[in-house]
Parts: C-alpha cells; sequence; structure tokens
C-alpha cells in the first residue's frame, strides 16, 4: 500500500495541508471541532504515527491532556491551578477534556490518541466513561499516563498516583463529629462507582465501627456530586424517623446543598444539625456558618501529577515510577459542628 500524502489526509479533512500541520505542531492553537476531523482523516487514511513524526513532528507535542470531570468544579479548579502552573514551568501547554460534558466517541478517543497529539495524559477521572475509553485506548498507544487525586485500582497499578488518603481523612471527618457528642451521623456518598467516594465511605464507616456506633440504612445516601443532589439527600435524611444529628458530605458542594437544605427545614446549623464537607474549596470559608471541612492541597496535587508525568515522558513507561504517592490532608475546624441538641 503506498505511503498517504498530507494532501490527502487534508482533502479527507476538508482542511488546508497547512492546518493539518497546525493540529500535529500546535494542537492548542486549534478547535476542538477541526482537529477531531483531522483526527478521523488520519485513522481513515491509515496515514501512521510513524509517517506524522518523520513528516511534521521530529521531537515532542510539548502536550499534555488532563481528563477531568467538570473545570467548573471548584477543586479541580485548584488542581488544574497546580497542573498549569508546572506545566509552562516545564515548557508544556495543557489540553482538558471534561467527562461530564464531552460527546467524543470511543472511535474519536483513539483518533485523537493515534495521532499523538500529546506526550502524555493527567487522568483526573479513572472511574467516567470518558476516562475508560482513554485508557483503552491508550493500551494501544501507549502514551505515559499519571492520575491524580484518586488511587488506581487493581488492574491500573502500573500507573503511578498522586492523591490524600481518602480513608483515612474520612476517618478522622467522621471521628471528629464523635468526639463533639454525636452518635447518630448520616452521610452523603458522591457517586458510588468512584473508588474515591468508596474509600470515603469505608473511612466513615470505620469511624463509627470504632466507635462501636450503630448506621441505620437510611443515614446513607447518595448525593450525585451536586448541590441540588446533596439537597434531595439532606430531605431524605431529615425524614428519618431517627434523624442523624450530624452529617458528613464527601465533597464540599454537596455540604453547601447541605447546609441550605438544613435551613429550608426551619433548622439550625449547628444547633440543630451539624454539617462536615470535603476538600476545602474556596467557598467553604465563606459560607454561613463557615464550614468545617477535610483540607486538601489541590494545587500541589497538580504540580505533584505534572512532575510524575514530565519523569516517565522523560525516562520511559517502564522506568519503575509508578508507585502512589500520598499528600497530605488536615481538619479545618470552622462553624457548622458542634455539640448535638439531643
Amino acid at each position: 500500500m503506498p505511503d498517504v500524502s498530507i494532501k490527502e489526509v487534508a482533502k479527507l479533512a476538508s482542511v488546508s495541508i497547512a492546518t493539518v500541520s497546525r493540529c500535529i505542531n500546535n494542537p492548542e492553537k486549534v478547535t476542538q471541532k477541526t482537529r477531531l476531523k483531522v483526527q478521523e482523516a488520519i485513522v481513515a487514511t491509515g496515514y501512521s504515527p510513524n509517517t506524522l513524526a518523520q513528516s511534521f513532528r521530529r521531537g515532542r507535542t510539548n502536550l499534555i491532556m488532563v481528563v477531568l470531570p467538570s473545570i467548573g468544579d471548584p477543586f479541580f479548579t485548584a488542581v488544574m491551578h497546580g497542573i498549569r502552573s508546572a506545566a509552562k514551568a516545564k515548557g508544556y501547554s495543557v489540553l482538558i477534556e471534561e467527562t461530564q460534558h464531552d460527546t467524543m466517541t470511543a472511535d474519536e478517543v483513539n483518533a485523537m490518541l493515534v495521532s499523538r497529539q500529546t506526550d502524555g495524559i493527567i487522568l483526573l477521572a479513572t472511574m467516567s466513561p470518558f476516562g475508560t475509553e482513554v485508557l483503552s485506548a491508550n493500551s494501544r498507544r501507549r502514551l505515559p499516563i499519571v492520575v491524580g487525586c484518586e488511587k488506581v485500582s487493581s488492574e491500573l497499578a502500573d500507573l503511578p498516583s498522586v492523591h490524600i488518603d481518602n480513608v483515612s481523612a474520612a476517618r478522622e471527618a467522621t471521628s471528629y463529629l464523635i468526639s463533639q457528642g454525636h452518635e447518630r451521623i448520616g452521610m452523603i456518598y458522591g457517586q458510588v462507582s468512584s473508588l474515591l467516594t468508596r474509600d470515603r465511605e469505608l473511612g466513615y464507616r470505620a469511624a463509627m465501627k470504632a466507635a462501636k456506633l450503630p448506621i441505620n440504612t437510611g443515614w446513607v445516601t447518595e448525593g450525585k456530586l451536586s448541590i441540588a443532589g446533596a439537597r434531595q439527600a439532606t430531605r431524605e435524611l431529615l425524614n428519618q424517623p431517627d434523624r442523624p444529628t450530624a452529617i458528613f458530605c464527601a465533597n464540599d458542594e454537596m455540604a453547601i446543598g447541605c447546609l441550605h437544605e438544613v435551613k429550608a427545614a426551619g433548622l439550625s446549623v449547628p444547633d440543630d444539625m451539624s454539617v462536615i464537607g470535603f476538600d476545602d474549596i474556596r467557598y467553604a470559608e465563606v459560607m454561613d456558618p463557615p464550614l468545617t471541612t477535610i483540607s486538601q492541597p489541590a494545587a500541589e496535587i497538580g504540580e505533584r501529577v505534572v512532575y510524575r508525568l514530565c519523569r516517565r515522558i522523560d525516562e520511559g513507561r517502564g522506568n519503575g515510577d509508578n508507585e502512589s504517592e500520598i499528600v497530605p490532608h488536615k481538619l479545618v475546624i470552622r462553624d457548622s459542628v458542634g455539640e448535638p441538641a439531643d
């Protein structure tokens, strides 16, 4: 089969030869729609990564792709601040793919990786459908990947990760509620499919078990990682016949929703209900009352995942650098937790 030319790729994608070149050399300067058209044309014509490399890239793209749930999430915004800062220092640009709103198909993900428009990937959403597609497609491309903010599952044990000890942090949050005299403690978790969610629930249950406190079935409910979802979950908790006196929320956005719903029910925080969150996003300290929460160093996590990724890019995937890196968390005590009223 004769070699496919850049002209054929450009013709199929209905773009200029210069645009195809730009998609390879400076993909961050091209719209996602155009990038996808060119990527699809590359796959359709069989224009191989080796041909691309010989024609356009005599080196690296200096581009890192970050896969994350939502750039609008205050916690991930803080993580991205660290990623961008470290990437700039290392001479890399950053391409962001959001999993909540992305409509890319499996073929499009594969096309993106086939064209090797990134030198490596930072994955902040290993359990999302899009994150799964990236991992599946990358099993063929074998680009360096580092996971941030959560530990990796056993089948991904060869991937390095940077995160806090979510089990320990959730246990500390729940233990603090217990230390204030609470025995009936509910939990609003995120998504049941997430390892991060499961770890935080494990920490909650471990603290309750250590204190020999029961957990009623209705005290643990899903908040869908959103303010609206947490408000619905809080209504369910408040309607329990033996309702909790305190609620542990698995992230601060859900804690904010919980605060709003408790107040909407005519109750006071913390006099009638104590609430504790997780992440210490920028809104936590300006809530009414200011939110007691677990703080994790979001920007530092972002910086560290970039440094780990750069090492894998420079030294190769098989450099033995596949260990988890645990960064410290801390309990930030504010005004949303008090002693139980009864």
